[in-house]
């Protein structure tokens, strides 16, 4: 940072699990290493991770029972889940930006969840910097190929006025009806007018968009929001350095071709995903390593190929296995496409299939959604992965590209040109 610059104080908003927790706090390290201070907002639960890094940490109110809500992992339901779910906690962010001391100058770093409220922020605080942080491509909504509406691939040769008519009717359908009540009230409560489209109204509130992932996953679009900055994925992760637990490396120690399965650290319906990988590394004749803190979701006596981890890092692990089987999340396809680890995407909603597509056409993986998945199918996807020749060539040039990208200096550096 310039010595003859102030430091910056950066309010940063994030929701969600730990996908969406650990891109918010590789950014707040980046920001304080540059000088700068930092005040973290995030749920409740996320608390040990924070100040285990050394940065300050105010709790917004969770309520974990949302992880098994029936709907959070529906493919066009989901959604709604996503979005009612984090509303108490953003309601807390506007009292505490307007808590700062009157002529204490800072800057929003946001999730794009927290973008209603963050725009409330500005009643008490008029003029305020907001910056928006997107995760993954689909975040930003567009017109351009490759288009995923969910599970379902919008053909290339569909009109752009056509696709645009769809993404209102979706959003219509899906979106407005979710989200409009509950963000006019409090737009009402605060003195400001309502708004009549979701989408629109998010996309107009932060004066800087950031994208969290490089050119090469998903280039620029030409109606992604403006000013608009790339970066790296800002990858994380806590105790990086951790040895291997003596009984992982015994069973990786083995030989064969170890796999990984883990449906994301926020799954806990996961009971049919865990019998089906299960059963396919054993028809399969390979070990299988299974990743989730929900023991639950697992049969009380595991078989012989198969060994459960509550926990073990990502960056660790993956130079050991030969594919690995996830949900689409963004940290997890990336911290694969880092490692070079061939990976078989299951998705079940959100961002997740877009995801799977991308890992598709860069040719390091497959996709199979999570509706379709059975025993069967995922031997047939595992067979071929397992058999391709040239995979492991096409994933050591994809993590050459990682190596290669901008850091999340990019955002530093614009989050200082937006405070001005």
């Amino acid at each position: 940072m310039d010595s003859a610059r102030k430091p910056l104080h950066v309010v940063l908003v994030t929701i969600g699990s730990a996908g969406d927790l650990f891109p918010f706090m590789r950014m707040a390290l980046a920001l304080v290493d540059a000088g700068h201070r930092v005040s973290f907002l995030g749920p409740t639960q996320h608390e040990p991770f924070v100040r285990a890094a050394g940065l300050p940490f105010h709790g917004l109110p969770a309520d974990p029972a949302v992880l098994d809500h029936p709907d959070l992992w529906h493919p066009t339901r989901g959604f709604g889940v996503v979005w009612q779910a984090p509303r108490p906690a953003m309601a807390e962010v506007p009292a505490f930006v307007g808590s700062l001391p009157p002529g204490e100058q800072c800057t929003m770093l946001v999730h794009p969840l927290a973008l209603p409220e963050a725009d409330l922020c500005r009643a008490a605080r008029p003029g305020i910097p907001i910056a928006a942080a997107f995760l993954a491509p689909s975040n930003l909504p567009t017109v351009y190929d490759p288009l995923m509406l969910g599970p379902w691939r919008v053909p290339r040769w569909l009109p752009q006025g056509a696709r645009k008519r769809l993404l209102r009717v979706l959003a219509a359908r899906f979106i407005d009806p979710v989200a409009l009540p509950g963000v006019n009230a409090a737009r009402t409560r605060a003195g400001l007018a309502p708004v009549g489209t979701l989408i629109d109204t998010l996309f107009s509130i932060a004066d800087l968009s950031i994208a969290l992932f490089p050119d090469w996953f998903a280039p620029t679009q030409p109606d992604w929001p403006q000013p608009l900055v790339r970066s790296s994925f800002p990858l994380y992760e806590p105790g990086p350095q951790a040895a291997l637990s003596p009984q992982l490396l015994r069973f990786l120690g083995q030989g064969g071709r170890p796999l990984v399965f883990t449906p994301g650290t926020g799954n806990r319906q996961a009971r049919a995903w865990f019998e089906h990988a299960a059963e396919a590394a054993g028809l399969l004749g390979e070990r299988a390593i299974f990743l989730t803190p929900h023991r639950d979701q697992l049969p009380l006596e595991l078989p012989r190929h198969v060994l459960w981890q509550e926990y073990v890092p990502l960056r660790a692990l993956l130079p050991h296995v030969c594919v690995l089987v996830h949900h689409g999340g963004i940290g997890t396809t990336a911290e694969a496409l880092r490692a070079g680890t061939p990976q078989l995407v299951v998705p079940l909603a959100h961002d997740q299939f877009d995801n799977g597509a991308r890992v598709e056409a860069l040719g390091v993986g497959v996709s199979l959604p999570a509706t379709r998945l059975s025993t069967r199918r995922l031997l047939r996807r595992l067979g071929a992965l397992l058999d391709d020749e040239g995979l492991a060539g096409r994933c050591r040039a994809v993590a050459g590209n990682v190596g290669g990208d901008p850091g999340v200096e990019e955002v530093v550096a614009a989050l200082e040109v937006l405070a001005g």
